[in-house]
């Protein structure tokens, strides 16, 4: 796993205080993450190796395609609960994300209680390009597997645009086939933040004909009752490109291949087609 504070050594120089020490950096950026500091101690009390899961590391039948770690250094010091950043510098490194302030979060949550609708067909995709989202969802380590009987699997995490089309040039460049996915980890519960139609293109392949047969199963990890998580346009895009739609939404759901089913397991239903979306705003 990624410890920010063993990380931050190498993110020093790209904080707005140059005053820092390495022990200080360290020492208040740990503060901030009392979950990790405590799954970290009891990883070390047990013995575990601790490997920081950086593009083209192995993880099994798994391949580390994002972050790298040249890349993670800029990401770090835009996370919400480190120090600020040295914004010229990061920008000069074409990284820049920034930070969201609390007055932002209020307005965006204000913004999805007066959610609006709007119509849209298989051939009017209404999901656009360039959505943003934290430095720490682009920071989350994106996973090519690979099994036998040519199934490939894609986990994503929380990762946004940058880091899927980080992936995808990364693949592409040792070789790694995309657009062949048998499962694929929708991002982030399926926020309309983390995708765009272009990248889901370069990764899944292009739009199917409506009615077509599906390609790969295609799940999203969201709450019961969110108003905001799946949207709905985020599932219809990766329905489009030939994916079953399975939403876990309060219940527990399997991906299984290679053994017998579980007893008192039953097939789960794929999400329709939605004619009714959020308006992007």
């Amino acid at each position: 796993m990624h410890i920010p504070w063993l990380l931050a050594e190498e993110s020093r120089h790209l904080f707005s205080d140059k005053r820092w020490t390495p022990e200080g950096l360290k020492a208040a950026v740990k503060a901030e993450y009392g979950t990790i500091s405590e799954i970290y101690d009891l990883a070390v009390e047990a013995g575990c190796n601790i490997f920081f899961p950086f593009q083209g590391a192995d993880i099994g039948p798994f391949r580390v395609c994002s972050p790298k770690r040249a890349t993670y250094n800029y990401l770090l010091p835009q996370f919400e609960k480190t120090p600020d950043p040295d914004q010229g510098a990061i920008e000069a490194a074409h990284i820049w994300i920034g930070k969201e302030s609390l007055t932002h979060k209020i307005f965006e949550a204000a913004k999805a209680a007066l959610q609006g609708w709007t119509e849209e067909t298989w051939d009017n995709e209404r999901l656009k390009d360039g959505g943003i989202t934290s430095a720490s969802n682009e920071s989350s380590v994106v996973l090519y597997g690979a099994f036998e009987n040519n199934a490939r699997v894609l986990l994503t995490g929380d990762t946004g645009v940058s880091g899927l089309w980080w992936t995808a040039s990364y693949a592409e460049s040792v070789g790694l086939p995309l657009q062949q996915f048998t499962f694929v980890q929708i991002p982030h519960h399926g926020s309309r933040r983390n995708v765009g139609p272009t990248v889901l293109t370069k990764l899944l392949g292009e739009k199917q004909p409506e009615g077509a047969a599906y390609r790969f199963s295609a799940y999203v990890s969201a709450p019961k009752d969110d108003a905001k998580h799946p949207r709905r346009m985020v599932l219809n895009a990766f329905k489009r490109r030939g994916g079953l739609i399975i939403a876990t939404q309060g219940g527990s759901k399997v991906h299984w291949g290679g053994f017998p089913a579980r007893p008192g397991y039953s097939v789960a239903e794929g999400l329709p087609f939605y004619t009714q979306v959020e308006e992007y705003t």
